[in-house]
């Protein structure tokens, strides 16, 4: 795990290796073990190394091919890499460390770029290739590692962080206004935009090729869906391609097996994903909450590395209220840490701790994302103490149908474009679209033509959208939230855990257990789907309540295949949020806080937004008239990234 960093200049102009160091110092925190630099006349790559794998010399990087003329920037871990590694030695490759990188690099010499399709990991590298004079950018499956991309003129710069490219000096800083909109609307952002202007994040299972001389413009123009690129001369004059290369696709299998075949084929790819993820040659630690899905991997991998180290956020609950009394799961913690004797450490977040990182927060996320992510950012400085690398239990939720009470909303659908309609008005988490005018009116004018349904539609873009039966619109919003949700989750939680040097694993994302996943029976994964589907609309009273609130449905395929590893009491516990309490601090303990910053009309973010209907609104949650806790941390967040980095 490391950052990359680099400078591409199209037009032919000499690389300043002045320029390539200070953007790989902006980002030393994801790589304290070391630093390299590559140099070739228009070309430069930069890294900084984190070392998990083979922390010897042997593993440093910038890495260059036998023949010189593949040059490899990378960050990540391919979990697959010592059976590519003997595939590739059989193929008469010669390795001189035990690293992945080394791996990576030999596996584009032999497949170019259809080597990403062997990789079982996350990933995010840049390769320079001298035959092709050529450079290539890719992102692994599902985004878990994050590149971004910038350019001014003629000059391409790339880099696991913006702060990489931000210390360019040819870098602008200009807010990308339609960002801001689409994020105060969906708390998110689904496109390729950030809240720079000119910076844009390679999507997800995504990659670039960019030869010398290429004219380049925001956003690429062509994008192509599974079209591997072509081995191509140096004198083929062609435009950079944006390419698809993997997509999720949930559906209902073709043959369905029995539901006890399912549940034992889901306990084996389980175990092999974490046996998979808990090589290396450093400490390895792993989250535990109080739910099932970090208490399986802390189940699992216990087994294989006893006494691991584990890791708990807790809550001081003395001022909270209501579902939030639910939210400290320490008990449970300590518990499962107990019966899987880990060495278990823990942090008690109050208050006045949100005011406290806000600073340091903002600077690390760089963009603001899905969720009140700060206790993710204490309890990752927490684990940093103690190991370099994390499993964390993220992914579940969406690979297994952790929210029911979202899709039930749109269960009933009777078209795509009315399952659109639904989803999209539940998903506007922030600033309804009728209050959109009036809380922009200070650049209205500029985003006006935004269409945020439109956004929300494209999505779907490169997704069969015929859907016949409930299922289908299950699987719908299973893709919708593994693409924007879950992707926001990833991004927020590399950022993170990067900023204390800190590496996390995903073993939910392992290649094999996501294809099961994919193809699982929806009626597997849900308890209810039946019941839903045949709620009676024209049946007087509530009928939201039964389904659309936090339960115990959803995921019960893992939870049923988990019975013997977990107790009972966790396995079939209602669904819970990682969360902390701030519903009832932003209107008690941190009122005074909040109001410091967004109730005055001097805040930086009144520099885009109108401060009357902004305040409205938070009045709203103040008076206890409705709970708005996730725009107040929004705010929050925005107001100080734009100290940051804009103002």
């Amino acid at each position: 795990m490391c950052g990359i960093a680099g400078i591409f200049n199209l037009d032919g102009e000499t690389v300043s290796p002045v320029t390539l160091r200070k953007m790989t110092d902006a980002i030393a925190h994801r790589g304290p073990d070391g630093e390299g630099f590559y140099h070739d006349n228009f070309i430069g790559l930069g890294h900084r190394r984190l070392a998990i794998i083979d922390p010897s010399p042997a593993g440093h990087q910038p890495m260059i091919s036998k023949d010189q003329q593949v040059i490899l920037s990378y960050n990540g871990e391919i979990y697959n890499f010592q059976e590519l590694r003997r595939e590739l030695e059989s193929r008469r490759h010669e390795f001189h460390s035990q690293t992945d990188s080394e791996v990576v690099l030999n596996a584009w010499v032999e497949w170019g770029p259809d080597c990403v399709y062997r990789f079982n990991g996350m990933f995010a590298f840049a390769v320079w290739d001298k035959r092709r004079q050529s450079l290539f950018l890719v992102r692994d499956r599902y985004g878990i590692k994050p590149i971004y991309y910038a350019c001014w003129k003629q000059t391409f710069l790339f880099g696991s962080e913006q702060k990489a490219i931000l210390a360019h000096p040819s870098a602008e800083r200009e807010l990308d206004k339609n960002a801001l909109l689409e994020y105060f609307t969906f708390q998110n952002i689904f496109t390729d935009r950030t809240f720079l202007e000119h910076i844009r994040i390679l999507p997800m299972g995504h990659y670039l090729q960019l030869p010398l001389g290429s004219s380049f413009t925001l956003p690429i123009r062509k994008i192509c869906k599974q079209q591997p690129i072509k081995n191509t001369s140096a004198s083929e004059n062609f435009q950079p391609t944006l390419t698809l290369y993997w997509d999720y696709h949930f559906c209902e299998p073709d043959k369905t097996l029995k539901p006890e075949e399912y549940r034992e084929e889901l306990g084996r790819l389980i175990k092999q994903a974490v046996k998979r993820q808990l090589v290396a040659d450093v400490e390895l630690g792993s989250y535990l909450s109080g739910g099932i899905d970090s208490g399986t991997l802390t189940a699992l991998a216990s087994k294989e590395l006893p006494y691991i180290k584990t890791f708990t956020c807790g809550f001081d609950l003395s001022s909270a209220s209501g579902l939030e009394l639910a939210f400290d799961e320490r008990i449970k913690a300590e518990a499962m840490s107990a019966k899987f004797k880990t060495e278990h450490y823990e942090i008690i977040l109050k208050a006045g701790d949100m005011e406290r990182c806000l600073p340091a927060f903002a600077r690390s996320l760089e963009e603001p994302r899905v969720g009140q992510s700060y206790p993710n950012y204490y309890v990752a400085q927490l684990a940093s103490k103690f190991v370099k690398v994390v499993l964390s239990g993220g992914a579940s939720d969406e690979m297994f149908g952790g929210y029911p009470w979202r899709y039930y909303r749109v269960v009933n659908s009777s078209s795509f474009e009315e399952y659109i309609d639904q989803y999209y008005l539940y998903w506007q988490r922030l600033v309804e679209n009728r209050n959109l005018k009036r809380v922009f009116s200070p650049i209205w004018n500029d985003v006006k033509d935004v269409r945020t349904r439109d956004i929300f539609r494209d999505v779907f873009l490169h997704h069969n959208n015929e859907l016949s039966c409930p299922e289908d619109y299950i699987n719908h919003s299973l893709y919708f939230e593994a693409k924007t949700f879950l992707h926001g989750l990833l991004v927020v939680e590399d950022k993170l855990s990067m900023s204390h040097s800190l590496e996390t694993r995903v073993p939910f994302l392992d290649n094999d257990l996501v294809d099961f996943a994919m193809k699982c029976p929806v009626n597997l994964k849900l308890n209810n789907l039946g019941e839903v589907v045949r709620i009676d609309e024209n049946q007087p009273g509530d009928k939201q309540s039964q389904f659309f609130l936090k339960t115990k449905d959803g995921k019960q395929i893992l939870r049923d295949a988990m019975r013997k590893y977990i107790p009972n009491h966790i396995v079939d516990a209602p669904k819970q949020g990682f969360s902390a309490p701030d519903a009832s601090w932003f209107k008690g303990e941190s009122i005074n806080f909040v109001k410091s910053k967004l109730m005055d009309e001097n805040a930086a973010i009144y520099q885009w937004l109108d401060p009357d209907p902004v305040q409205e609104l938070l009045n709203q949650h103040f008076s206890g008239l409705q709970n708005r806790r996730l725009l107040v941390w929004s705010l929050l967040n925005v107001d100080q990234w734009l100290k940051e980095y804009i103002v």
